[in-house]
């Protein structure tokens, strides 16, 4: 009888663990749109993955070459507001990121490197869970830019 408290008791702590519910950013995503300034423009193909690793979210933006999608840049950041290095198609750092909870469904993120405008914008999930939409702030030779995109699930 002993036993089986002590499994039973187990299992109560363990599988809350193992199915805890990844973080609603988790996913593929597909660019379906984007606007610049309240204007739409043509956007290439762009697909971004979200995967979790522990208390990390890996980010991978991945464009069609030929058919086949490569990874242009990555990031990968704990969602508490520490930074994360941003890296390019070669791996090379490019900048960092930092992203954190700013609402249900709602976080906020900062992006700076060398060669590109710092930018601050955020993210936001729809109540379905079907929609991310990412809007972006930046100062682009001394002219303010402002950015949206809209990603589907699928």
């Amino acid at each position: 009888m002993k036993q089986k408290l002590v499994l039973l008791t187990a299992a109560i702590v363990l599988v809350p663990a193992v199915f805890a519910a990844s973080d609603p950013l988790v996913g593929t995503w597909r660019l379906e749109r984007q606007e610049v300034n309240g204007s739409q423009t043509k956007g290439e193909p762009l697909t971004l993955r979200i995967t979790q690793t522990g208390d990390k979210l890996a980010f991978a933006f991945s464009v069609p070459i030929n058919n086949v999608y490569f990874v242009s840049m990555s990031y990968s950041v704990k969602l508490d507001g520490s930074e994360g290095d941003v890296k390019n198609a070669n791996g090379d750092k490019i900048g960092t990121v930092e992203i954190k909870p700013s609402g249900p469904m709602q976080y906020t993120l900062t992006m700076k490197g060398a060669n590109r405008p710092a930018s601050s914008g955020k993210l936001i999930i729809s109540p379905d869970g079907k929609t991310l939409t990412s809007e972006t702030d930046a100062v682009q030779a001394g002219r303010s830019v402002h950015s949206k995109q809209f990603y589907s699930r699928y």
